[in-house]
């Protein structure tokens, strides 16, 4: 599939709060069709709390959402949630299929300024999966800042990046996102939380879907609830990778 619909839900979330969040984005996404991608936030079943470590939803019951609402917009749906495993807990992006395929990513980079890494374990692998003819890396917020770690070795034409990033670091947010996108040469869509969590951090959302040339496809409005559309070209990116072929000259190195 050369053009791949994709559509960011930039919602607020209810702290704490499993059944109440999933509620809420059942609403969200009742009628929506038409797409290939819908993205949800970071932590979209809690919010961005250290508390979810020992109170979380378990993942089959959080899969089995994810599946049901990907049945029925033919979608691939995903959004990260705090999991408990028998190691501990992590911070997961969960990404299901109509047909129930689940791909996962655990992040890893723990956001230390709030204690993430105190309560949480960190991932230890980089993920790419295959979605209708595209290549596709799941990241989670504080990842964003390394750029290392998503560094494209000519081996996926989309980053997703889910987060709860707040406002008084809204410019770093767009900045990194509208970096990541040129630097690595691969459309980029960013979906961050709106409101006021539980700890009274404030979101501003600032979600964008970006092409690999920096171009903004769509950009959500400052503290408000939007969902944010764009359609992807694969050929327009391969084309442009051909013609620009920047990546052939980025530095070697191996990720320990």
């Amino acid at each position: 599939m050369s053009a791949l619909k994709i559509t960011v839900l930039q919602e607020t979330l209810s702290w704490m709060d499993g059944p109440a969040n999933l509620r809420h984005f059942d609403g969200v996404l009742k009628g929506i069709e038409g797409r290939d991608i819908i993205l949800l936030p970071e932590m979209f079943t809690t919010g961005f709390a250290m508390e979810a470590a020992e109170s979380s939803l378990p993942q089959d019951e959080v899969v089995a959402w994810l599946h049901g609402h990907a049945k029925s917009t033919h979608a691939l749906i995903g959004g990260s949630a705090a999991i408990q495993t028998a190691d501990g807990a992590v911070n997961r992006f969960l990404l299901v299929e109509p047909d129930g395929t689940l791909h996962q990513y655990d992040k890893r980079h723990l956001f230390r300024m709030a204690n993430e890494h105190q309560h949480y374990i960190p991932g230890a692998t980089r993920e790419v999966f295959h979605w209708r003819g595209w290549r596709i890396l799941p990241q989670i917020c504080y990842d964003l800042r390394f750029p290392v770690f998503s560094r494209n070795h000519n081996d996926y034409d989309l980053a997703l990046y889910v987060a709860n990033w707040p406002a008084p670091r809204a410019l770093h947010w767009q900045s990194l996102l509208l970096a990541r996108a040129i630097e690595n040469q691969a459309y980029v869509a960013g979906c961050n939380r709106v409101g006021h969590d539980g700890n009274q951090h404030q979101y501003s959302g600032d979600s964008r879907i970006i092409s690999p040339q920096g171009e903004i496809l769509a950009a959500g409005e400052p503290f408000s609830r939007e969902r944010l559309d764009a359609t992807l070209s694969l050929e327009e990116l391969q084309a442009y990778r051909e013609r620009f072929p920047a990546w052939r000259d980025a530095d070697g190195f191996t990720l320990t």
